[in-house]
Formats: C-alpha cells, sequence, structure tokens
C-alpha cells in the first residue's frame, strides 16, 4: 500500500531547507525508495514548509529512513527549524489521478460507440499531431470525423498497457486491434485481425486536452493487411 509522509516544519531559512533537500537527493541516489517529494510553503506564512514524501509502503519508507544520507540530512534540518519538525504518516486509500483516467477514457470510449469523451474533454482548438496524417486534425468536430471515418473500416479497441503522468501531460501506451470491415485506403474489407502497438501523449490545460501526439506501428498495420511487402 502507497505511504505518504507530511513533514511540517517553521524556518526562517526556506533556502537553506531547499539545499538540504538538493544535497539529500544527490546523496541518496540509487539507495533511497521514496518514490516523489514535494515541497510547498505556507501562502499565509512563508516560514511553515511543508514537505510530502511518497513511498512504495510504509515498511520501503522505514528503509529509507534508516539510510545515514536521511539521518544526517533530518539533523541538519531540524537545526535549521524554530521547533521540532512534526510528522503526519498515512496509508493512501484512494488516488484519483484524473488525468490519466480522461486520457484513458478518451482512447477507450470512442472506438466503442461513445463520443460524449471527445465533446466533454476536447478543448474547442484542440490539435491532434500524427505523423501518419497529412496534416494536424483541429477540434471536437474533425476528431470525431476521423474516429468515424476509421470505425467504417474498423471494429476496433485500444487495450491500455501502462500510463505515466507528469504535471499537465499523461502519456498513454496501448495495443490496437481492429478487424478489418470495410474499405480503407482503397482497400476493401478483408475480415482480417490487425493489432498494432503505440502510444499517445495528451496535453492538458484547465481541464480539457488541447495537444495529442500519436507515435504508432503504421507501417506494421499496412503490412499485415497486404499494403505493404513483409
Amino acid at each position: 500500500m502507497t505511504f505518504v509522509q507530511i513533514v511540517e516544519c517553521r524556518t526562517e531559512q526556506p533556502d537553506e531547507l531547499n539545499r538540504l533537500m538538493d544535497t539529500w537527493i544527490e546523496q541518496s541516489q540509487g539507495r533511497r525508495t521514496a518514490t516523489h517529494a514535494m515541497v510547498g510553503a505556507d501562502r499565509a506564512d512563508a516560514r511553515h514548509i511543508v514537505e510530502i514524501v511518497e513511498f512504495p509502503s510504509y515498511e520501503a519508507a522505514m528503509r529509507n529512513s534508516g539510510l545515514p544520507e536521511t539521518d544526517r540530512i533530518f539533523r541538519e534540518m531540524v537545526a535549521l527549524c524554530q521547533e521540532p519538525p512534526t510528522f503526519t504518516n498515512l496509508d493512501l486509500v484512494r488516488d484519483d489521478q484524473l488525468h490519466k483516467e480522461a486520457a484513458r477514457r478518451l482512447l477507450v470510449n470512442p472506438p466503442m460507440g461513445d463520443m460524449s469523451a471527445i465533446d466533454e474533454l476536447l478543448a474547442p482548438d484542440y490539435v491532434d499531431h500524427d505523423p501518419s496524417m497529412d496534416q494536424d486534425t483541429v477540434g471536437p468536430a474533425a476528431v470525431r470525423t476521423m474516429i468515424e471515418g476509421y470505425r467504417k473500416a474498423f471494429d476496433f479497441t485500444f487495450d491500455i498497457q501502462s500510463q505515466v503522468a507528469d504535471g499537465d501531460q499523461v502519456a498513454t501506451r496501448w495495443t490496437w486491434r481492429g478487424t478489418h470491415i470495410g474499405e480503407f485506403m482503397g482497400m476493401p474489407a478483408s475480415g482480417k485481425t490487425i493489432e498494432c502497438d503505440g502510444m499517445t501523449m495528451f496535453r492538458f490545460e484547465e481541464g480539457k486536452v488541447k495537444e495529442g501526439w500519436w507515435s504508432w506501428d503504421s507501417v506494421g498495420m499496412m503490412r499485415q493487411m497486404g499494403m505493404m511487402p513483409s
């Protein structure tokens, strides 16, 4: 179970605390078990500093605390604080990564005929970058038309393999599987089952997807369809 530790302190030297964090990150490379760390300053009181550190588990956090680098940096941290730091230890019971869920919905739902995600999640000026297309696809209506064209040619789905989120961007690795049921690029329906792998990066802005970048094996797809030699 993911474990989160919240460390709070008050200090007149926030820059020195940042320096200590830089030192710990450098010195604990390859040994620390923390996966994510954030430091924030209270807007109402800049002396109030909050550090949030995430670990894969409580046991991993305890191993991290036992590192000599962690112990040394912590003692230096205490010396910078006006009072002893306080700790809040949390077992994570819910983790809603909303951008990742939105990206998953955009990939999975429209091929099944549910186009609501396009209208709800794409920005009016959304731009879709796909090197297999002659030009970018701009706007939800154009995306809808493109997907409907694919649905006429293929009965297809996206199988999500993994997702990684970083700030306002989500990368999704997927496998596309489809049965060729209609004309595609001049080739009549063959009934063949096609499979290819790819990745999509979506950039979000104020809850909407503003841009998408696609990287997928279009050559492999055409080879499976017999449009190119193996």
